[in-house]
C-alpha cells in the first residue's frame, strides 16, 4: 500500500478502534483527520527527525548539542547538569508528549476529560488520593531544593518544546482526540511517581486474606497466603547451593469467619480502596528480574550486570533511552520515565545499577469512630475529637460537562472510605510528606556514584516504592540491597489485620534502620540475583517486611544457570534473558505425570489422559516460538488451580462478592506432598470427595481437550506456542493499527522472559547488561519499541525486532560529540538559550 493510503487507513483504523475499545468519545470530523494542515498528514510530516534543527529554552545557560544515534536515541552534551535536565525535557517532550499528558492524567483522575469511558479509572486514582498526595508532596518542597529546581529545569524543556512546536508536530493522538497539549507542571513528575507507587507499592496483602477468611475460615486463609515463602531461594544470599523447601500442612478449609475483622461489610468497605480489582493478583507471571557475577564467575574477570523489569508493555514504551553528559561531572547512560529528570537505570564510568520490586507491606487499614456515620466531621484519637478533611472531586468529560462527583475523605493516615456504617482509613508509605525530596535525590545522586559502597551510602535514604536495588563497579564490586522505608508497628507483628483506628498507639511508631535491610556486598558464591522473591531467609531474619511472595521459580532458574558457569560473558546474560527453561515445569510436570502412571497401574487410565501424559511428558519443558506441549501445560497449570482452589474461586452464591487471588503456586507445590487434603475434594461435584491424583489427571484430560477445543489437533499447527501464545504490545489507547500484535516472543509464564497478562502484554518493559572493564564500561540494551511516539516513525518500533528475537544492540556510549562517529548519527539538534 502507498505510504498515503497507508496513512490514511491507519487514521481511520485508529479512530474506529478508539470508539470500539473506550466507548463512544469525541473525534473530530473525517475533513479534520484529513486537513493538509492539522490532521493526519501532519503527524506523517514529522514522522522523522530533521538532519539538523534547532531550538531554543528560557534558562538554558548555554547552548546544548544533542546527537541522536543510529537508533535514534539522544546523547546530550550540556555545560551543567540543570541544562542537562532542561535538554531532557526538550527532547522527551519532543518524542513522547502525548504520553507526558497521558501518566499525568492517570495519577491526576482526570482521564475522563479525554473520553468518559475513563471514569472508573478516574475514581479509582482519586479514592487512591494520587493527586492528593502529590499536591501535598509538592507544596511541602522547599523550591530552592536541588530536585525542586531540576524539576523546574525539566518543566522548561517540555514547555519550551511546546511554545515552538510546528503544527504538524502535533502528535497524532491530540489529532484523533480533537484536543491540544496541556501545559506540563514541575509537580506532574510527583504525578507520575505516585502512579509508580500504585502499580509498585499499592499491594495490600489484608484484602486477600480477609476475602478468603469470609470463605473458609482464618487459619485457612493464613495458611494460603503465608507470610513466609515455602520455597526459600531469598536474595540476601543465605548459603545454600540450592532452593530449600520448607513443606507444611496446608491447614484445611474451615467455617467462615464472621469476626468484626472478616465479616463482610468489612471486606466490602476494604473493596472501596480497589474498586477494580488492581490488588487481585491474577497470576504470578510480573515481575521483574536482575543479577549480577562478580571477576571469579566471568571470562573477562570484570563484574556483569543485567536487568530487565517487568511492566505492562506499550507503544511507546514507559522507558525512555538516553545519554547524559556535563564534562567533569555528569556521564550517565540509560534508561529514563518519560517526565522524570535523570536516569533511573543505567550506568556511568564506573558502575552500574538496575531495580526489581520489593512487594513489601506498606499499607494498613484501621477502623475509625466517626461523629456521623453518614457524614462524618470528626474521627476520635486518644479520646479527642479530630476534625476530618472532606474533599468535593467533580469529574469532568470532554466538553467539560460533569459526570459525576464524590465526597472523599481524609484522616491523618489518608484517605478514609465508607461502607454502611462502616469507615475505615488507609495507611500508605506512598503519602508521607516527610520524606521530602529523597525519591528525587537519591536518583540523581545515583548517576554520579563510583563504587558500590558509594551507591549504597547514597541510596540510603530513598523511600519508596521499595526496591531491590542492584549495583556493580568497576572495582570488581556487586552489592544488592532491598531499599525502602519499612513501618515498625508497635505491639504488633505483622500488618495482615484491621487495626483499631481510635489509639495512636496502632499507628507506625518508625522505620526499620538501613543497617537491617536485606542486602548483601560481594557473598562467596560470586552472584547476586533478584527476581520479587521473598528477600530475606526467615531462619536468618524474623523481621516483618511483607507476606504472600511471588514463588520463587524465576530467582531459581537464574540461580541455577549462574551456579553452573563460572565463566559467564555478556552473550551468556542475554541467551539468559529470553531462556525458555522453566523451574515451575521442573516442579509440576512430574506431579502430573506420577499422577497418570500411578492410575495406569492401577488399569484406569483412559485414552486422552494416555495421550495427553504422553505429549507433556515428551517436553524438554522449555518454553519455545515452536513448542506444542508447553500449550498443554499451561491449560494443565490453569486446570489444576481452579479445580483445587474451588473453595474461594467458584462460589456461584457469593458471585456477587470480590474473589481473592489464587493462592501462589509455591503454596500448591506445597499442597501436592499431602495427597489427601481436604483442599482436594472439589465441592461442586456432587457425592465425590477426590483426592489429589484425581485433581491431577482430572485437571491433564481437560487441558487436553482444551487445547484441541481451542487450537484445534497438533499436527495442525495450532499448538505452536508462538501462536497460541503471543506476546501483544499496545498503543497508549489500545489502538490497533498503532500496536504491535501477535508476536512470537521466547516467553512464558514464571520464566525469566515471562508472558504475562491474560493476553501477553506485560513482560520485559527494556533489558540492560553492562560489563564494567575498568576505563572501558560497555553496555548493550533493548526495548520493545523505540524512542518515538509518532506511530508512523521508522523510531516507533524500530527495537521491537531485537526484543522479539532476544538479542541487544552495543550501547554508543561517547565522551565527547566528536567521539561519537559518523556512520552512527542520524540526526543533531542544537539548543540554545532564549533570547
Amino acid at each position: 500500500m502507498k505510504p498515503v493510503r497507508l496513512i490514511v487507513w491507519a487514521a481511520l483504523l485508529a479512530a474506529l478502534s478508539w470508539v470500539g475499545a473506550k466507548g463512544t468519545g469525541p473525534l473530530p470530523p473525517l475533513g479534520a483527520l484529513l486537513d493538509p494542515a492539522h490532521g493526519v498528514w501532519g503527524a506523517a510530516r514529522a514522522a522523522e527527525l530533521p538532519r539538523s534543527a534547532h531550538g531554543a529554552i528560557a534558562g538554558l545557560g548555554d547552548d546544548v548539542q544533542v546527537i541522536y544515534d543510529d537508533r535514534g536515541v539522544p546523547h546530550i552534551f550540556a555545560k551543567t547538569v540543570a541544562d542537562a535536565y532542561r535538554a531532557l525535557g526538550f527532547v522527551v517532550a519532543r518524542d513522547r508528549l502525548f504520553q507526558l499528558e497521558l501518566q499525568t492524567r492517570a495519577a491526576a483522575g482526570t482521564l475522563s476529560e479525554l473520553n468518559p469511558a475513563a471514569l472508573r479509572l478516574d475514581k479509582t486514582a482519586r479514592a487512591l488520593g494520587l493527586a492528593w498526595s502529590a499536591e501535598h508532596k509538592w507544596a511541602s518542597l522547599d523550591k530552592r531544593s536541588d530536585a525542586a529546581l531540576s524539576l523546574e529545569a525539566y518543566a522548561a524543556g517540555v514547555n519550551a518544546y511546546v511554545a515552538q512546536m510546528p503544527s504538524y508536530e502535533v502528535p497524532v493522538e491530540y489529532r484523533l482526540l480533537g484536543r491540544s497539549p496541556f501545559h506540563w507542571e514541575a509537580k506532574h513528575a510527583l504525578y507520575f511517581l505516585s502512579r509508580m507507587q500504585q502499580t509498585l507499592s499499592y499491594m495490600p496483602e489484608e484484602l486477600q486474606r480477609l476475602r478468603a477468611s469470609v470463605l473458609v475460615g482464618r487459619d485457612a486463609a493464613a495458611a494460603l497466603y503465608p507470610l513466609d515463602a515455602p520455597m526459600q531461594e531469598p536474595i540476601q544470599p543465605n548459603g545454600q547451593h540450592a532452593p530449600r523447601f520448607d513443606v507444611a500442612r496446608v491447614t484445611p478449609p474451615g467455617a467462615p469467619d464472621t469476626s468484626s475483622g472478616a465479616d463482610g461489610r468489612i471486606v466490602a468497605a476494604l473493596d472501596a480502596f480497589d474498586p477494580d480489582g488492581q490488588t487481585t493478583r491474577a497470576n504470578e507471571a510480573l515481575g521483574s528480574n536482575n543479577w549480577a557475577a562478580g571477576p571469579s564467575r566471568t571470562k573477562s574477570h570484570h563484574a556483569m550486570l543485567a536487568g530487565d523489569p517487568h511492566l505492562d508493555l506499550s507503544l511507546p514504551s514507559i522507558w525512555y533511552e538516553a545519554h547524559l553528559v556535563v564534562p567533569g561531572k555528569l556521564d550517565v547512560y540509560g534508561f529514563t520515565f518519560a517526565g522524570m529528570p535523570s536516569i533511573i537505570i543505567g550506568f556511568n564510568r564506573a558502575a552500574a545499577w538496575t531495580y526489581t520490586n520489593t512487594g513489601a507491606d506498606v499499607v494498613d487499614f484501621y477502623r475509625e469512630t466517626v461523629d456521623d456515620a453518614a457524614t462524618p466531621t470528626k474521627y476520635r484519637l486518644d479520646g479527642v475529637w479530630k476534625p476530618v478533611e472532606r474533599r468535593i472531586e467533580e469529574y469532568r468529560g470532554p466538553n467539560g460537562q460533569l459526570l459525576a462527583t464524590d465526597t472523599l475523605y481524609w484522616t491523618h493516615r489518608g484517605p478514609m472510605r465508607r461502607l454502611e456504617n462502616s469507615w475505615l482509613s488507609m495507611k500508605w508509605s506512598a503519602h508521607d510528606t516527610t520524606f521530602g525530596t529523597a525519591n528525587f535525590d537519591t536518583f540523581q545522586g545515583s548517576q554520579f556514584v563510583s563504587s558500590v559502597a558509594e551507591y549504597f551510602q547514597v541510596m540510603a535514604p530513598y523511600p519508596t516504592p521499595a526496591q531491590n536495588m542492584l549495583v556493580a563497579d568497576t572495582g570488581g564490586n556487586i552489592g544488592i540491597r532491598s531499599t525502602g522505608r519499612y513501618p515498625t508497628r508497635a505491639g504488633r507483628e505483622t500488618g495482615m489485620d484491621i487495626h483499631d483506628g481510635s489509639t495512636s498507639a496502632n499507628d507506625w511508631n518508625g522505620w526499620w534502620p538501613v543497617e537491617n535491610y536485606p542486602q548483601a556486598i560481594n557473598p562467596a558464591q560470586g552472584f547476586l540475583v533478584s527476581a520479587n522473591q521473598q528477600p530475606v531467609d526467615p531462619k536468618q531474619s524474623k523481621g516483618y517486611l511483607g507476606g504472600n511472595w511471588f514463588s520463587p521459580f524465576r530467582a531459581m532458574q537464574i540461580n541455577a544457570l549462574l551456579r553452573r558457569d563460572s565463566a559467564l560473558t555478556p552473550d551468556a546474560f542475554q541467551r539468559m534473558h529470553t531462556s525458555g527453561a522453566s523451574a515451575r515445569a521442573d516442579l509440576f510436570v512430574p506431579e502430573f505425570l506420577a499422577a497418570a502412571n500411578r492410575l495406569a497401574a492401577a488399569g484406569k487410565a483412559t485414552g486422552p489422559l494416555t495421550e495427553a501424559t504422553k505429549r507433556l511428558g515428551a517436553w524438554n519443558r522449555i518454553y519455545a516460538p515452536e513448542s506444542e506441549e508447553a500449550v498443554l501445560f499451561d491449560l494443565a497449570m490453569d486446570e489444576l488451580n481452579a479445580r483445587t482452589w474451588d473453595e474461594i474461586a467458584g462460589r456461584v452464591e457469593d458471585a456477587t462478592r470480590r474473589r481473592p487471588s489464587l493462592p501462589s503456586e509455591q503454596v500448591l507445590y506445597e499442597l501436592l506432598q499431602d495427597p489427601t487434603s481436604p483442599w482436594w475434594d472439589d465441592k461442586r461435584t456432587a457425592n465425590v470427595v477426590e483426592t489429589r491424583d484425581d485433581i491431577l489427571t482430572t485437571s491433564l484430560i481437560a487441558a487436553f481437550a482444551a487445547a484441541r477445543a481451542q487450537f484445534g489437533e497438533p499436527a495442525g499447527g495450532g499448538w505452536r506456542y508462538s501462536r497460541a501464545r503471543p506476546m501483544n504490545v499496545y498503543h497508549l489507547l489500545r489502538l490497533a493499527p498503532f500496536s504491535a500484535l501477535n508476536l512470537p516472543t521466547r516467553s512464558g509464564p514464571n520464566t525469566i522472559a515471562p508472558r504475562a497478562g491474560t493476553d501477553g502484554t506485560a513482560g520485559a518493559s527494556e533489558r540492560l547488561i553492562v560489563e564494567l572493564e575498568p576505563h572501558h564500561v560497555k553496555g548493550w540494551t533493548v526495548m520493545p519499541g523505540g524512542e518515538s511516539g509518532n506511530p508512523f516513525s521508522s523510531r516507533y518500533m524500530n527495537r521491537l525486532a531485537k526484543w522479539v528475537a532476544g538479542t541487544v544492540d552495543p550501547v554508543p556510549f561517547p565522551e565527547t560529540p566528536d567521539a561519537l562517529p559518523a556512520d552512527k548519527r542520524s540526526a543533531t539538534l542544537t539548543l540554545s538559550p532564549r533570547p
